[in-house]
């Protein structure tokens, strides 16, 4: 038996840019279709129920074996995320990264990320592309396409709470759904914060028609008078302010990327809670309880993500499930939006592999068309038949 050749496409970063990874009008009409798909269940995530965030593998905080790589530093560890989608995608395949603070001493960044896309029926691969790009940019694309239903048309301040890639990539695609904003403010590590500065410096450059940067010194500064706040921090979880409710005001949208530490859960009874996949932080919480209450030094452990809080609010029976809305349900007109101007609206965007599938499909096919990247060779025949 004769088996056919295995060719794929090989996309590095400056394939992917070239291939139209940082457009961001694009992407958010990508992540819309993404929505609707996972509203229709045309997809599959992994796990026994098809939702789960990925198979996450970490590091000990201690180790009696010489040389063992140890947790000591936030985000330090490796995560395998399968999917399919379906529709005009009809793709598997995964996101796959290693992930260490200490990364930034070696002038790389915190995560390094490929999206490998599989054909869906032979399971041959038909690109592998560096991602970092990709994934930052399906990331702020999400809460830009939410802001179409969920934030007030005429928004003018903005609030990106942590400066960085994610925030930056979101802020790409929220001002081009959010026309009137005229301010935003900016929440670093400190007000001397590089990065702050550094996103300052872009804003003033690349969107002339913003008529003011602030660059805040407390997240409670950060937050009052914003009508939109992105949250996408990336901080241990000492180093965390605790969100107040009381901060937002009237008919302010709030989308958290990242860590929303906050614990007087029965507050949120008084917003529009939203999600990206419900099922997505019930096997958070899930995990977060089968880990025990307290950690390895015997320190208390609290979940630090806003869809967690929604969820629980619904297991302890404070609130109805229907309460908590999901995403794809409001992109397919099947739940509103935003009711009226004044409600605060809080949606949790944990991010799905669907969406790195899709962008990176999208930019596939274009890099396809355009002849960029470099095809190599699986196999002409396999050794072993």
């Amino acid at each position: 038996m004769s088996y056919p050749n295995i060719d794929f496409l090989y996309l590095n970063e400056e394939d992917m840019i070239a291939s139209g990874v940082l457009d961001a009008s694009r992407c958010i009409e990508t992540m819309r279709d993404t929505m609707y798909l996972f509203g229709i269940h045309d997809y599959l995530l992994g796990g026994p129920k098809a939702n789960e965030h990925g198979l996450q593998m970490n590091f000990p905080q201690k180790s009696d074996i010489e040389g063992f790589p140890l947790d000591d530093g936030p985000d330090r560890r490796f995560m395998a995320m399968p999917a399919y989608l379906g529709g005009r995608f009809h793709i598997a395949g995964q996101k796959y990264y290693g992930s260490n603070s200490h990364n930034s001493s070696l002038g790389l960044p915190r995560s390094i990320l490929t999206v490998t896309l599989s054909d869906v029926d032979t399971g041959a691969p038909k690109a592998i592309m560096s991602a970092n790009l990709l994934s930052a940019m399906r990331t702020g694309a999400m809460p830009a396409m939410a802001a179409t239903y969920l934030a007030n048309k005429d928004s003018e301040v903005l609030s990106l709470i942590g400066p960085g890639v994610i925030n930056k990539c979101a802020l790409m695609c929220y001002m081009e759904v959010l026309p009137k904003i005229k301010k935003i403010k900016l929440r670093g590590s400190s007000v001397h914060s590089k990065t702050a500065l550094a996103m300052k410096e872009f804003i003033e450059e690349t969107y002339p028609q913003i008529e003011e940067v602030e660059i805040c010194s407390s997240l409670e500064e950060a937050c009052r008078d914003a009508d939109v706040v992105s949250e996408a921090m990336s901080v241990t979880k000492e180093n965390m302010e605790e969100f107040k409710l009381e901060w937002f005001k009237k008919g302010t949208t709030v989308f958290s990327m990242g860590s929303f530490l906050y614990r007087k859960y029965e507050d949120f009874l008084n917003t529009t809670m939203v999600v990206d996949n419900y099922g997505m932080y019930e096997k958070y919480l899930s995990n977060f309880k089968a880990r025990g209450p307290v950690d390895e030094f015997g320190k208390k452990r609290e979940w630090v993500i806003m869809g967690i809080h929604f969820v629980h609010l619904v297991e302890t029976g404070v609130i109805p499930r229907e309460q908590v809305v999901n995403l794809s349900d409001i992109v397919m007109g099947k739940a509103p939006g935003r009711k009226d101007k004044d409600e605060i609206v809080m949606c949790s965007i944990g991010g799905m592999a669907l969406e790195d599938l899709s962008w990176g499909y999208d930019c596939y096919q274009k890099a396809l068309s355009k002849g960029v990247g470099q095809s190599l060779n699986l196999w002409h025949q396999p050794y072993m038949k």
